[in-house]
């Protein structure tokens, strides 16, 4: 994957597109047969450490298109979505991880794993 930093911007349904200076890190697709829906997620990291993830959706004409900017400041999670931001202690978002993937306490990372985890990703 290259390491070229770029100015992106993606549109968002919100009217409030997401604007960066970065570089892809991963992307991956599905079709969902049963109701047929095309779901691409992509996932970029910042020139500030930052998270930024891209899902787009698309039945038919229809489409519908998310970003959301992830940080980390100190044990606090930052989530912004281009108009509104919510913070939530980092213990929180692993339990709302955890609760949605139906993992157990033994299977979340921790705040420092997370962080070993972003600097191999923005090194």
């Amino acid at each position: 994957m290259k390491k070229t930093l770029e100015d992106i911007c993606l549109k968002h349904d919100n009217g409030s597109d997401i604007c960066f200076r970065g570089r892809l890190f991963s992307e991956c697709s599905w079709f969902d047969d049963e109701h047929g829906i095309m779901t691409r997620q992509k996932l970029y990291v910042t020139d500030k450490n930052e998270q930024v993830y891209y899902i787009v959706r698309s039945q038919g004409q229809e489409r519908s298109r998310q970003a959301y900017r992830l940080s980390v400041d100190g044990e606090t999670c930052i989530i912004h979505n281009g108009r509104s931001e919510m913070q939530l202690q980092f213990d929180m978002l692993m339990l709302a991880v955890r609760g949605l993937c139906g993992l157990d306490a033994e299977a979340t990372p921790t705040l420092g794993q997370v962080e070993e985890m972003l600097r191999v990703v923005n090194g």
